[in-house]
């Protein structure tokens, strides 16, 4: 069979019964005339007994060195390997352009290290051909899994996967391993959504995928660091962090939600629509938190300066008041959208507030300190937005697993 010309003439929804599914490998590469040559041809000789119709796209996405130049000498000596270079850098950028142009019905990607064992191919692609799961995942840390790397990437790997887990309440246990696959149908849909081009994309295509109720599976994989690999793991780090903020936000905000066709007639598994459910429980919640911190935050700030003109108790009074209308209004806007419920709870809030912290300024006895008193007063005001987000967390949380 030309694979070519079953690729083209295919339609976008799989349907198994019928057909081969035809799949797209993509390599993003930059600045890798080193590793490219002996990938492809790695690739393309174990595809040669691949069940499915398959091709290699490499997309060189901003390298100054000869990788342009061996890419389009590749393409030629294989039929089906198509090159394809982009002016910007970013691995996302790369996967973008060519899961967005591609004639196949599943697209997928791998390093060009070649860090995962190719025996985990077919299983990742299968899943998806099959119709079990729209996306497919290389995993390093599921029980069958053997990786070799060094410490520091283990730690910040199990870290920043946990913090997916624990915040995000995903199912899936690795985000980052590079090998992966959907059908390309899905993946499109969500493409609009991510905003990152860079090492990112593929937390941010996870997240957006379970939190629309789409099915992820894992396949363990054996995989060993590349010593000569171009990741600045603490710099990609604090990039994530960054993206994982925007991602709750966008989720609290109702922004995160696509227009997605899954497989058919499998109906969506209750699992992944509690994870999306947990996914915008946790982004509220996180979104409140913020709110809190910058609560008390302000509140001392305008507390000094009153204190300074006024006695204790009006001070407190005024902090309180002017704070109440950031909160009310914060909260609105970024954690629940209901005015009504909003105001309501500000209102019982800030009594509580207002008892407690005069309280505990009037309890101190004559002759207190500046710092001592204003101390007293923000951490009054502290504990209660602990215990407001405790009890959030206990409410909200406990109707989520329920």
């Amino acid at each position: 069979m030309d694979t070519r010309a079953a690729m083209e003439s295919s339609p976008r929804i799989l349907d198994p019964a019928t057909r081969l599914a035809s799949v797209d490998i993509v390599i993003p590469v930059l600045n890798e005339e080193r590793a490219l040559p002996g990938c492809v041809r790695t690739l393309a000789a174990f595809l040669d007994g691949f069940p499915l119709p398959w091709r290699i796209t490499i997309v060189d996405n901003g390298s100054t060195d000869a990788t342009w130049a061996i890419a389009t000498a590749l393409a030629g000596e294989h039929e089906d390997v198509y090159a394809r270079r982009l002016d910007i850098r970013g691995r996302g950028a790369a996967l973008r352009a060519a899961w967005q142009d591609s004639p196949a019905d599943i697209v997928a990607y791998m390093d060009v290290d070649l860090s995962t064992d190719l025996d985990a191919l077919f299983p990742l692609v299968a899943s998806v051909a099959s119709g079990h799961s729209e996306i497919a995942i290389g995993t390093r840390l599921a029980h069958g899994s053997r990786t070799r790397r060094s410490l520091r990437r283990e730690v910040v790997s199990r870290g920043y996967n946990a913090l997916l887990r624990y915040g995000f309440g995903v199912r899936f246990s690795d985000a980052q391993c590079g090998f992966k696959a959907a059908r390309t149908d899905v993946v499109r849909p969500l493409m609009g959504k991510i905003e990152d081009d860079s090492w990112f994309f593929d937390t941010e295509l996870l997240l957006l995928a379970e939190h629309n109720g789409l099915r992820v599976h894992e396949v363990p994989v054996d995989w060993i660091e590349d010593a000569d690999s171009r990741v600045r793991v603490v710099r990609t780090a604090i990039d994530d962090l960054k993206g994982l903020a925007r991602v709750a936000w966008s989720m609290s905000t109702g922004r995160a939600e696509v227009e997605v066709a899954r497989s058919e007639p499998t109906p969506t598994h209750p699992d992944a629509v509690l994870t999306g459910r947990r996914a915008v429980t946790m982004a509220k919640f996180t979104s409140i938190a913020a709110i809190g911190v910058v609560s008390v935050m302000l509140y001392a700030l305008i507390f000094l300066p009153l204190r300074e003109l006024w006695s204790p108790a009006a001070a407190n009074l005024g902090a309180l008041v002017l704070t109440g209308v950031f909160n009310v209004e914060a909260s609105r806007r970024w954690a629940s959208g209901r005015r009504g419920a909003a105001h309501l709870r500000a209102a019982a809030l800030f009594a509580t507030g207002f008892v407690l912290t005069t309280a505990a300024v009037l309890a101190l006895p004559a002759g207190t300190g500046r710092p001592v008193e204003v101390g007293a007063v923000v951490a009054t005001y502290g504990l209660l937005t602990l215990f407001r987000l405790a009890a959030l967390d206990r409410r909200v949380f406990s109707r989520t697993r329920k």
